[in-house]
């Protein structure tokens, strides 16, 4: 049996206008080819559709029976091809975002907020954590994007790991010190004002970004002293509200406004935390283009 879409669509406009004539005219064709294909249709399912005489038009009960079950199957089938057409446009799906805690002081939470009110039927997830979980759950396909900040990967390490990685929003980093703190009335500082202060600083094993910081201390020209490390932003900014040291921090982190820090810029050459996003390059997800369409939407 080899019946098509086409032929019920004709069969359900002759069982609508109760007219070949209208029919063929409502779907601009002759109307010989019209019977054609009823008559096709007829003969592939071996059943009379239609009930003619010289004064009706009617159908025959098997004729009742398919024009609803049509209806419904080409009702069904116009869904299905809107679906499809949605999901191409990343209109519809899932998106798994991982990210990093400190980066939803910033930018992001109005990014997702775009994305929401632009693709309200994509459902989308936060996953939280470090650089290393993201890019090894990135490899693993257990989320879609990643959100990091500097350094920047290598780009022969991402295209091994069939990875890519695009700046996305710029920032600097700032110094948080103690309200009491001497430097805490300046209007900026520079790096080497904090040189002999005990620093606090994330986990230097977790991510590369506060390995970073280290770095531009020693390029400042001055080994920093490491009195704790902390897995999470906002343990730092306790124990720097404590009096316990000062800490480097993306100056988008003084707008939740820690109760006994002051954030000050730094003047001179001051390290930057910018924000990247990484993606996988192996598959061309409707859904991730959408998103960073959002992001760069020139692109």
């Amino acid at each position: 049996m080899s019946i098509d879409l086409k032929q019920l669509k004709y069969f359900l406009a002759v069982a609508e206008e109760k007219s070949f004539s209208r029919a063929a005219e409502r779907l601009h064709i002759s109307q010989p080819p019209l019977s054609q294909q009823i008559m096709k249709l007829e003969s592939e399912l071996g059943v009379r559709l239609f009930a003619r005489t010289t004064r009706t038009f009617e159908l025959t009960v098997a004729g009742k029976a398919l024009m609803g079950e049509a209806s419904d199957l080409l009702a069904k089938m116009r869904m299905t091809i809107d679906t499809i057409r949605q999901i191409d446009r990343g209109e519809v799906g899932r998106l798994r975002v991982g990210i990093v805690g400190s980066a939803m002081w910033g930018p992001i939470p109005s990014l997702l907020e775009e994305f929401q009110t632009k693709f309200p039927r994509v459902t989308w997830t936060l996953h939280e954590s470090g650089p290393n979980v993201q890019y090894e759950a990135l490899r693993a396909k257990q989320i879609d994007v990643g959100f990091w900040r500097e350094p920047k990967l290598d780009e022969d390490e991402l295209k091994h790991d069939n990875l890519r990685q695009e700046l996305c929003f710029r920032e600097n980093v700032c110094v948080a010190v103690n309200e009491h703190h001497p430097l805490a009335t300046q209007p900026w500082i520079e790096l080497t004002d904090i040189a002999d202060q005990p620093m606090l600083t994330l986990a230097l094993d977790k991510s590369a970004f506060p390995r970073y910081l280290i770095q531009c201390c020693i390029k400042a020209g001055f080994q920093p002293a490491i009195f704790q490390e902390a897995s999470e932003p906002q343990t730092l900014l306790a124990m720097v509200g404590a009096g316990l040291g000062v800490a480097l921090m993306p100056e988008t982190t003084s707008r939740i406004g820690w109760p006994g820090v002051i954030f000050l810029p730094i003047k001179t050459n001051p390290p930057s935390a910018n924000l990247y996003i990484t993606y996988t390059t192996l598959d061309d997800a409707p859904v991730v283009r959408a998103f960073l369409n959002i992001l760069n939407p020139s692109t």
